[in-house]
């Protein structure tokens, strides 16, 4: 079983941030996003090799992994974003016949046991179940739990055949029929605003191939897609995290990650504050904010923040989206 993971999408909800950086790259709770992901993957040995779908800052995302990890990495290219599906697509060529193939969004991250997961007969979908499923795909299933549909974004709560809302993990038993069922799609231009779906493949995959599909219930599903998400997954994986620190004069109000070589002086730090390497905090008020690498605070109270890398910020009372090398 390969792995695909798709790198390339610009990020732009999360500008000034994915002006300089990957938005996969972006930090949470003191790493990268991306690093959660690859992590479970090498360290459950769930999958023989990770493909990477790469395309905006591409370079960047191959050094930092390549650096990281020692693991099986392919690193392919998107060229022209054109889609989930098209991404997926991308992937054709690292793969040999008839592997099966586990898809895990990069920016998206999930408290949830893989190996169970793709411990089944059929091809599962990851789902959760939503208030308001009009934001998401969602599936229809019957009385055994065996995927029937897929819905694109229900257009109201009425008329939904379903509040399971489609996560971003497929294990998918025959890559062949994954990638015959996208150049179907591309090959008859069926688009959604331009782009080609994976939920139309999916549903290709049900009603012309005739796949069988079943549903994984999950509960962590954390969403890294905008600085709101990415501040609520940020406060969620620190309430794992059993770390302590000790700063002289500083109040710490648990949980907080800091990094190292970091100076904090008469402050209050938390809760749900990350501080990352090399910052100097002086007194100061952090909380509810991810503070990134080489950053100055002075006399400022933060919160519901996202400060890029080698920031300076002084004498400010607000919430800041700061990108980095900014002074204010």
């Amino acid at each position: 079983m390969k792995a695909i993971i798709p790198v390339a999408g610009f990020g732009t909800r999360l500008r000034p941030f994915t002006l300089t950086s990957p938005k996969v790259l972006l930090n949470v709770a003191g790493k990268p996003m991306i690093y959660f992901i690859v992590e479970q993957l090498l360290s459950e040995k769930i999958v023989d090799e990770i493909i990477f779908i790469t395309g905006y800052l591409g370079d960047k995302f191959e050094d930092y992994i390549k650096k990281t990890f020692d693991g099986k990495f392919k690193f392919l290219v998107q060229d022209v974003p054109k889609g989930l599906g098209h991404a997926i697509y991308c992937a054709k060529p690292g793969f040999d016949k008839n592997e099966d193939a586990l898809i895990i969004l990069g920016d998206t991250l999930f408290d949830v046991d893989l190996k169970k997961l793709v411990d089944n007969s059929k091809s599962v979908i990851a789902v959760k179940e939503v208030e308001d499923p009009r934001r998401f795909g969602v599936v229809e299933t019957d009385s055994y739990r065996i995927i029937t549909r897929f819905v694109e974004k229900p257009a109201s709560k009425e008329v939904s055949p379903s509040n399971e809302a489609i996560t971003g993990i497929y294990y998918l038993k025959n890559s062949d029929k994954l990638f015959d069922a996208i150049e179907h799609v591309i090959k008859n231009e069926i688009t959604v605003k331009g782009e080609y779906q994976l939920t139309d493949a999916l549903e290709y995959m049900l009603s012309s191939q005739k796949e069988e599909m079943t549903i994984y219930p999950i509960e962590g599903w954390l969403d890294c897609g905008k600085p709101e998400t990415m501040l609520e997954t940020n406060r969620y994986l620190l309430e794992k995290m059993n770390k302590k620190y000790d700063f002289p004069g500083v109040k710490i109000n648990y949980p907080v990650f800091i990094g190292e070589n970091v100076k904090i002086e008469n402050s209050i730090i938390g809760p749900y504050a990350t501080i990352n390497d090399n910052c100097h905090i002086k007194d100061s008020n952090i909380q509810n904010s991810i503070i990134n690498a080489n950053t100055h605070i002075n006399n400022s109270v933060l919160h519901e923040s996202l400060v890029g890398e080698h920031c300076k910020i002084h004498n400010q009372s607000k919430k800041l989206y700061l990108g980095e090398y900014s002074e204010i």
